[in-house]
């Protein structure tokens, strides 16, 4: 998966500001946009992929949301109090707003505070398969006062907890019977999504088919400009760039880093960077009691030349990451040095945890135990880079003693491997954090389960003390100081090896205008977008 929200929306004022002079914004036009990869589940309460998430921000409402300058605005909700102690926050909600309107009916349901109070109780109920629980574990009680005004009680008092309500809502009426969610009932609102949002849902035929949006005429907040959206996905990545150079698509989400250049060369596109707080790391199942050994973990760590990767695969667009919060963050602990390459260091841990024999292929064992480890990669990642990084990987390893066997499955299939079943051993992944820098659900041992961030089941004592004490504080330096804490133990803990974040770039068509991008949800301010036509031009 602020003290101030970190938003960076990055303008392209240099070729905007200029050009919108003496145009007139016209509604209309459609936005093509590619994904390499498909959704998962375009339910809110369910979603921990991006390319879901993206989409959940075009088609449903949450109660707030941050503008563009980092400041709290009301979506769902008009206006709010929060009480002397901070322990009470009153929402009043919008009132003529209606949900889209179900396949074949011509206006929806009005939204009001059972909504609200129904995502809330669904959400937190242990048996939804959520990774959102223990985000909001310090509300106490939600209660509805009338249709238009619904009372959230907090266990204690949080730094800067209105951005915390950015969560999105779901319409109660389709939900009557339902007190969980585990994504195999059989809801119409996971065939078709029905929000609160600029777009509705159109259609999407198959799984892997692409999905049509079409502007909500009677968004609360405001009519967008673009009048439809589709999102096409790709299986491969490296395909959206050559689609977006012929006319295929108007946008592309994120560019290769060794395709940037290409675009840059092309009038007819747009390119900026824009930054997400995000990491990429590789992840370990310590139920698997070879990796449970800390030295194993270690090794692998340095055994990987992460700097050559990161120059080799990526033109070295990013930086390297010691810890486990978002670099550029102020969680993040600086003192802490990421861990060098080093083999000859990687092969004295490996004797030092017993792992002294070998096979006749050279894998290092002590015992019954081989240094052989499955590891299972998503093919809608399947692009060439993604590809390098785990062949290089295997190799690196290789020359240590340690054999990675690759197995290729469905984005699907994979995700419940990781999440539900727990069926890996290695995992090559990215957390993308909001603004909270909370790494309970990733490391908390009540976190681990079906659904749950703590997929490779780490447990220690010490991070759970400390995580709880961080998220009890509302002193900001103690929070940094633990923070500070947390990153070193894990560092030296190496639950995860972890490797870089990355600078991000979008790219799309000149005709699409005043495109301002948020860093995790990205379509956050696509209301304001519009398309230039051919006449205004």
């Amino acid at each position: 998966m602020k003290p101030k929200r970190f938003i960076l929306i990055l303008l392209s004022a240099c070729f905007l500001g200029l050009s919108w002079t003496g145009f007139s914004q016209e509604r209309g036009g459609t936005l093509v946009y590619g994904e390499y990869g498909a959704p998962i589940r375009l339910v809110p309460v369910l979603a921990n992929d991006s390319i879901s998430i993206r989409l959940i921000e075009l088609i449903y409402g949450s109660l707030v949301y941050y503008d563009t300058s980092g400041e709290i605005k009301g979506d769902l909700a008009e206006s709010w109090e929060v009480s002397d102690d901070m322990k009470r926050i009153t929402f009043y909600l919008r009132k003529n707003v209606r949900w889209h309107p179900l396949p074949g009916e011509a206006e929806g349901a009005l939204f009001n505070a059972e909504d609200v109070v129904k995502t809330y109780n669904i959400m937190m109920n242990p048996k939804t398969l959520t990774p959102l629980q223990s985000r909001y574990s310090f509300i106490g009680s939600v209660q509805k006062l009338d249709d238009y005004t619904v009372v959230f009680r907090l266990k204690k008092p949080l730094l800067n907890v209105l951005g915390r309500f950015s969560f999105k809502i779901l319409p109660s009426s389709l939900l009557r019977d339902i007190r969980f969610l585990r994504g195999d009932e059989d809801l119409l609102l996971y065939k078709h999504p029905i929000g609160t949002g600029p777009y509705k849902f159109v259609s999407q035929e198959g799984s892997s088919a692409e999905i049509v949006l079409t502007v909500n005429e009677n968004y609360h907040l405001g009519e967008p400009y673009i009048e439809k959206i589709v999102m096409r996905p790709f299986a491969d990545q490296n395909i959206i760039t050559q689609t977006l150079l012929y006319g295929g698509i108007d946008l592309q989400i994120r560019v290769p880093p060794r395709e940037i250049a290409e675009i840059q060369g092309d009038q007819r596109f747009d390119l900026y960077p824009y930054s997400t707080l995000s990491y990429s790391f590789f992840g370990y199942n310590l139920r698997n009691p070879v990796l449970g050994i800390k030295e194993v973990r270690k090794a692998i760590a340095y055994a990987i030349n992460r700097q050559e990767m990161l120059n080799s695969f990526f033109e070295g667009k990013g930086q390297l990451i010691s810890g486990p919060f978002a670099p550029g963050s102020w969680a993040y602990n600086l003192d802490v040095e990421p861990i060098p390459y080093s083999p000859e260091t990687a092969n004295r841990l490996l004797d030092v945890a017993g792992f002294t024999e070998r096979t006749d292929d050279g894998v290092r064992k002590r015992g019954s135990y081989t240094l052989e480890f499955s590891m299972i990669v998503p093919i809608s990642k399947e692009n060439e880079t993604t590809k390098r990084v785990i062949l290089a990987f295997q190799n690196y390893l290789k020359d240590v003693g340690i054999r990675i066997n690759l197995e290729w499955l469905e984005w699907k299939t994979w995700t419940e491997a990781v999440f539900i079943d727990h069926e890996f051993d290695i995992v090559y992944a990215d957390w993308l954090f909001d603004d909270s820098f909370d790494i309970s659900s990733l490391f908390h041992s009540s976190e681990i389960g079906p659904g749950k961030n703590n997929f490779g089941a780490y447990k220690n004592p010490e991070i759970d003390t400390l995580l709880d004490e961080a998220r009890a504080t509302l002193d900001v330096e103690k929070k940094r100081t633990i923070y500070r804490k947390l990153h070193e133990i894990l560092a030296e803990e190496s639950p995860y090896t972890y490797l870089w974040t990355l600078t991000n770039y979008a790219a799309f068509n000149r005709d699409l205008r005043r495109v301002e991008i948020h860093p995790t949800r990205f379509f956050t301010y696509i209301k304001d977008w519009y398309i230039q036509n051919e006449e205004q031009q």
